[in-house]
Parts: C-alpha cells; structure tokens; sequence
C-alpha cells in the first residue's frame, strides 16, 4: 500500500447478503465522470467468499481487479489496518450490537470516516455515549443509520416539514409503511435477528439513556397527539396500520434534538461562505413535530399478522430460550416472512415500498397556542423506492459515501451523528431521486376542527 489513504472507501462484510448488493451498487460510480470514488477495496474475513461476492456483483461481467482485504471484528489489528488505509468505512457486518463497536473504536481513534445501516438503537445510543468526543477530536464522522434505517424516513421528516410554510406549523407527522410485491417476500435473517436482540436489550437502552444528561427537547406547537387506537385506519391512503417500534422515530428524535442546541446545524470543518449561507437558510425551514413509524397493510388481516409475529418476538425475545427458539425458527415464528437464507434475487427485484407522511397541524401558529385547539390542516407527503432491505438500503448508503467523499469540507468535522443532521443541508434528497427513489407532495388540505 503506497500512502496512507490508499483507497476512498472500504466496504467491510462484503460477502453478506446486503453486503454483494452495495457492492453492485458502488461499482456502478467506480472511476465515472462525476463521481469523487476513484479506489475501493473489499474487506471481509473469508477472502474466498468476498471474492465470490464480488463475481455475483458483476455477473454476467468478468469481475474488476479490486483488492480484497482480509478483516475481521474480533481482530482489531485488522480493523485498524483498514481505517489507516481508507478515507471512509462502510460497515455491513451486523448486528451491530454484536460486531459492530470494534469497527467504530478503530475509526474514531484513526480519525477514518464511517458509515453503517444500522437500525438498532441501543447500539447507536451507546456508540455516541462512549465515542462522541474522541471522534470529534480526531476528526472522524461516525453516522449509523444510513440504510432504509432511517434516511427515508429522516429526509421524509424533513420534507414533510418543509411543506408548512409560515405561518403555518406542524403537530405531529405519522409514517406509514407499506411494503409492496407482487410476489412473496422473505425478510433478511439480520433484520430479524436485530429485532430479537433489541428486545433482549431493551432495558440496557433504558438505562443507558438514564445515565446520560437529558437533551434538550424541541418545542412543538400545540398539544401533545392524542393515543389512538391500536389498529388505525388511514382512509385517505387506504391503509391499515399498528405502531412499529422502529430506530427511525429514535433517530428523528436525536435529529430534533441537536437541532435544537444548533438551530443553523453544524457548521462544516472548511465550509465556503456560499455553504455557510445555504445551511443557515435550510434549517429554520424544518420545524420540529412529533413523530411516531406504522406498518401499514391493504387489509386488516395483514396487520393482525404483524401483531402476532410482533407479540411472538416481544414476549419470547425476553428469555435465552425464548431467543433461541425464534432465532432457531425464523421461519414459523415470524410467520413465513423471514428464513435464514434471506430472498432470491426475483423476490427481491419484484418488491417495493411506499412511505406516507401524514403531518397535522395548524394554518396559523397562533392557533396553537390557544389551549386545546385541535390542529386544523393537514398536509401528505410520500416517499417510494425499491425493495427496503437490499436495494434502498445499498443506494442510501452509496450516495451517502459519495456525498461525503465529495463535499466533505461542508460537513461536520467528526463525531457519533444522525443522517439527518449531516446530510440533511445537502444534496442526498436530489441524488437519491436520481436513483430511484422519490419523494413527493401529495396533498393539503384543512380539518375539521
């Protein structure tokens, strides 16, 4: 290796299921025109199995010479040999509780970018608890969540928001995901495992967050949203839907909550005057709201199903054989929607998603603070793309890395943060339409109050 940053970025767990699918991602911007990736290397602990990874990427293609690293997270001799020869690291090995922290020590000590797509909140919470400062002072940035967790659902927030122009303000804004095929498809094994492993350390989260000062908490207008029923009906966009317990909500939540100790955002390590402007206009457009995550299905039976395979996790993920049980048998406890060899490459293909943004709140922001007036507008925006776990999440975590390797004078100088608060001010809205996926207006209309 001739200096130290001999490759632009490196992706690590390269031979996992979603790790083949950002390789076929990166490779479509390897040494184009535009494009600010002109070097990758592969990282993973099997060479043989990335190498084939790297076949299966460019099929029908004979495969391009790219160095296959070999690494691995109970090695952090290996970690730290990667992220002293790499600006950015993009970390798909999950569950991240399990490997994932090796990998950030490594790069916020070396001062390496990191990116991951994560969805676990105890372990993003944990990570800028332990490595916040050292990644600040070294100067590396450190931004789980850069998957279908939870950039759709970060810049849905944010474009939402941007709908209610002065003087009105919103309340709250509710998404509503539906998942869509026309064939049947089975959900990522890791996903799964995740999700059992979140509620086995659920209480960890509780007390971690106890152990931290409290943030400040964005001012919302108006009252607190009312609870609901379980079971909602959405007419407008002809959905059912039951709350899910999802890390978007909590990564929103972090987004609001730095927003509101930097109303402008953070300021970029050599940010030119025309950025500097930019951000400081951008961010006063984005008004902070409650905002909560639902699945949402056609039918009513497709939400009982989701309460079901939602009751089977919560309840048997508490014990060590409850977890053993569900992580033996995916298959029958989730109900068919997740086995262990993942989707086919058709299953895949033929699935879809939509997230619907619903934001109540008020004509006026006056009206708000009128005691117990009920918000009087509502306003429906959507976000839509391919199949979530393989394809957005590989196009999210692509332009991500692109958006940070080629402006990152514009963006913070390091620290554990949120998409949302690094890349919101930029240009990730515009490439991720570039690439299939879409956000829209829908509608705006008022309420009976």
């Amino acid at each position: 290796m001739e200096n130290p940053t001999s490759y632009d970025l490196i992706i690590l767990g390269a031979s996992g299921f979603t790790g083949k699918y950002v390789i076929k991602e990166a490779l479509k911007f390897l040494d184009t025109l535009s494009s600010p990736l002109k070097s990758i290397a592969l990282a993973g602990r099997n060479p043989n199995r990335v190498s084939q990874a790297l076949t299966w990427a460019t099929h029908p293609n004979p495969p391009p010479p790219i160095p296959i690293l070999t690494a691995d997270t109970t090695d952090p001799a290996s970690l730290r040999r990667l992220a002293a020869h790499t600006k950015l690291i993009l970390n798909c090995v999950g569950p991240f509780r399990l490997y994932g922290e090796p990998v950030v020590a490594a790069c916020a000590d070396l001062g390496c970018d990191y990116l991951d797509i994560c969805g676990e909140p105890e372990f993003m919470e944990r990570m800028e608890a332990k490595y916040h400062d050292e990644a600040v002072d070294k100067g590396s940035l450190v931004v789980s969540a850069c998957g279908f967790d939870s950039v759709p659902a970060e810049l849905g927030l944010i474009f939402n928001s941007r709908q209610w122009v002065s003087p009105a303000v919103p309340n709250r804004i509710e998404a509503y995901l539906s998942l869509e095929s026309d064939k049947w498809v089975v959900g990522n094994f890791g996903t799964y495992e995740s999700a059992v492993l979140g509620v086995a350390n659920a209480d960890r989260l509780q007390q971690l967050r106890r152990s931290r000062p409290r943030r400040a908490r964005p001012l919302i207008p108006g009252p607190a949203p009312p609870k609901g029923p379980i079971i909602e009906h959405q007419k407008k966009i002809g959905l059912w839907a039951v709350k899910l317990p999802s890390a978007d909500s909590v990564v929103v939540r972090r987004t609001l909550a730095t927003l509101k100790e930097n109303p402008c955002g953070l300021p970029g390590v050599n940010e030119s005057a025309k950025q500097i402007e930019k951000r400081e206009a951008f961010w006063p457009t984005v008004k902070p709201a409650h905002f909560g995550v639902k699945i949402a299905s056609k039918s009513v039976f497709g939400i009982i199903r989701f309460i079901i395979v939602g009751i089977f996790i919560g309840l048997l993920g508490k014990t060590n054989f409850g977890r053993w049980l569900l992580l033996k048998f995916p298959s029958i406890f989730s109900l068919g929607w997740f086995k262990k060899n993942g989707p086919s490459e058709d299953e895949v293909r033929s699935a879809s998603f939509k997230m619907w943004f619903v934001g109540h709140g008020f004509s006026d922001s006056t009206l708000a603070a009128q005691g117990n007036m009920k918000p009087d507008m509502e306003i429906i925006t959507r976000v839509m793309g391919p199949e979530i776990g393989y394809l957005t999440t590989s196009i999210v975590l692509i332009q991500c890395a692109l958006v940070l390797l080629s402006q990152r004078g514009n963006l913070p100088k390091g620290g554990v943060l949120t998409p949302g608060i690094v890349f919101g001010p930029t240009d990730l809205q515009e490439r991720l339409q570039e690439n299939g996926i879409s956000f829209d207006f829908i509608s705006k209309s008022a309420l009976s109050t």
